[in-house]
């Protein structure tokens, strides 16, 4: 199925998680915070929530700096 993370088209796997989908993105543990289709997904939410074919989902992470 193809979702679009981050404004980019992604063929994934049927049934990946917000979860599995983060972790392909980013290595980062903390500072991550997660939309799918404009919507926050909590993070206790990520691994049960499965995202569907033409989903959109925009991750963000925190960057530290000055």
């Amino acid at each position: 199925m193809i979702v679009t993370i981050n404004g980019s088209a992604h063929e994934v796997a049927d049934g990946i998680t917000v979860a599995q989908a983060v972790r392909t993105l980013t290595s980062a543990t903390t500072g991550v915070a997660v939309a799918v289709n404009d919507e926050v997904v909590t993070r206790g939410a990520w691994e049960t929530t499965a995202l569907r074919d033409r989903d959109r989902m925009e991750v963000l992470t925190a960057v530290q700096g000055g």
